[in-house]
């Protein structure tokens, strides 16, 4: 694991490539390289924006780049094509796990005004947005929540985020759907099997993954099998010992959030939060060993 905000330049020259060169008129260019480690230092401790140590420059500028890259889907697209680079080299384990986990939103998080429905006032539903920007209530208070699947090897694949009273079944379809791993023809959009815990097993998730071909690692709860045993059908095959791998996806997540700024979230909007874990989430592919077994 590299320091707060230095980026190793074995990971630079991966990551470097994918963003965009700096302008070569007006005011003097800001190096990429010290937006991209000014970012990894603010969410890596969780402090303010205004906080950034004077060596990264204006903190101001720092943000606005933060953001506009965030607004143009580049943070993601750096993750997609990282992904691309372990697809080429057969680097990922498709077996993948899938769970989410729950971010306490700090008050500076929330203040966006909002209206009588609770949509804040600079929604625009021309954009991905949400309206609620992805902050709920739940039994925590606000709330954020990360739906994620990760790769056999503890390696995020694609995510989501909602408020944190969204419930897990209804949120498989829509998880899955983000993975979109480049590869030499179409992109690569579902894993070999997939394991869940007990909040996935619908009917309707398991019939989505049976049209899909993908296979399953999910166990029933306990009301389904009470309702099976009358009216006796064909049993759900569930493979214990596979099972045991599913803790990869909670690895994942404590890994996420080792980066302060991920475990609380600040951010007002979900677009800047989701760009947040794109960054994490993209060092976890560049500079975790591909050969090293799961902490």
């Amino acid at each position: 694991m590299v320091s707060r905000d230095v980026i190793s330049d074995e990971t630079w020259s991966v990551i470097g490539p994918l963003f965009p060169p700096a302008k070569t008129r007006g005011r003097p260019p800001v190096d990429r390289r010290v937006i991209v480690e000014a970012v990894v230092w603010r969410f890596r401790t969780g402090a303010p924006w205004r906080d950034l140590p004077e060596r990264f420059g204006n903190w101001n500028t720092i943000y606005r780049n933060f953001d506009r890259w965030a607004k143009d889907g580049l943070w993601a697209r750096v993750l997609e094509q990282v992904q691309g680079v372990a697809e080429r080299n057969g680097d990922i384990d498709w077996v993948a796990s899938i769970d989410s986990t729950i971010t306490r939103v700090h008050q500076h998080g929330a203040t966006l005004p909002r209206d009588k429905k609770g949509h804040t006032t600079n929604y625009n539903k021309s954009t991905a947005e949400p309206s609620d920007h992805a902050i709920g209530r739940s039994r925590g208070g606000l709330t954020t929540k990360t739906h994620l699947v990760c790769d056999g090897r503890g390696r995020p694949l694609g995510f989501v985020v909602t408020g944190g009273q969204v419930a897990d079944t209804i949120m498989l379809p829509v998880t899955l759907n983000q993975i979109r791993v480049p590869t030499a023809g179409r992109p690569r959009l579902r894993p070999d099997r997939l394991r869940a815990d007990k909040g996935y097993p619908s009917k309707a998730n398991r019939a989505w993954l049976r049209a899909r071909d993908v296979k399953t690692t999910i166990p029933e709860r306990n009301d389904q099998i009470a309702h099976r045993r009358k009216r006796p059908g064909r049993p759900i095959v569930f493979d214990a010992d596979d099972y045991k791998g599913r803790n990869v996806v909670e690895r994942c997540f404590n890994r996420l959030k080792q980066w302060r700024g991920i475990a609380m979230r600040s951010d007002k909007t979900a677009r800047n939060y989701h760009a947040a874990l794109c960054l994490a989430a993209t060092l976890l592919w560049v500079e975790r060993p591909s050969s090293s077994p799961p902490d």
